[in-house]
């Protein structure tokens, strides 16, 4: 396993370097302190298999960067590690091509469990963030109510049948008039609810629950 750390400190690049050998044995680790040298090391390592950025270390330009090395490296995976962590801000990266976001005060189990979720194929966003978004629509919008007992909102079941009718992330968001990071928050969601790590799982799950043809809205 080749993992990309991208930040321009040291001392937290040290840190997570640590977290990121337990992932699994003989994990090589590429680290950058910059923006430019990140592409770079992507550039010359076409084969990595996650990379973490900083969203404000030097050369890079926030979420648009995240755009960028999406674009141009678009299969490999990409987690957010930043301290800001409002629902702004990660729908923003999610939109721009990330597949998830850790703030920088995760502790170590929190950290493991979110890059697991991505190498195994699955979207991840801080629970309470998708705590506060629930809490935010059930306010303004009566589709985000949680209706059933697996904590899913109407929006989060429409979400999920489409998943299960084999749509991406993109051709959901088209399809339902969202921005493809708040499709992928909601997807996080489902994940959370169901207990799963990946779309697969969430069908399979889904099927057995005798939720994957519910229609709501």
């Amino acid at each position: 396993m080749k993992i990309l750390l991208a930040d321009d400190h040291a001392l937290f690049r040290e840190g997570l370097r640590y977290v990121l050998k337990q992932l699994a044995e003989g994990v090589e680790i590429l680290e950058a302190g910059d923006f430019q040298e990140a592409v770079q090391l992507a550039s010359k390592h076409p084969e990595l298999d996650l990379a973490l950025l900083d969203l404000h270390m030097p050369g890079s330009t926030g979420s648009k960067s995240v755009g960028h090395f999406h674009k141009h490296y678009p299969h490999i995976p990409v987690v957010v590690v930043s301290s800001e962590d409002d629902r702004a801000t990660i729908e923003k990266v999610m939109n721009y091509g990330a597949t998830g976001f850790v703030c920088k005060s995760a502790n170590v189990q929190a950290m493991l469990g979110a890059l697991k979720l991505v190498l195994a194929g699955g979207v991840y966003v801080p629970p309470e963030i998708l705590h506060h978004q629930s809490v935010a629509f059930e306010l303004d919008d009566k589709r985000d109510m949680p209706v059933n007992v697996y904590g899913l909102t109407p929006r989060q079941m429409q979400v999920l049948r489409y998943l299960c009718a084999g749509m991406s992330n993109k051709e959901i968001a088209a399809t339902i008039g969202l921005a493809e990071g708040t499709v992928k928050i909601h997807v996080a969601a489902v994940y959370q609810s169901l207990n799963v790590n990946s779309r697969l799982e969430a069908v399979i799950v889904a099927e057995q629950l005798g939720l994957a043809g519910v229609s709501h809205g």
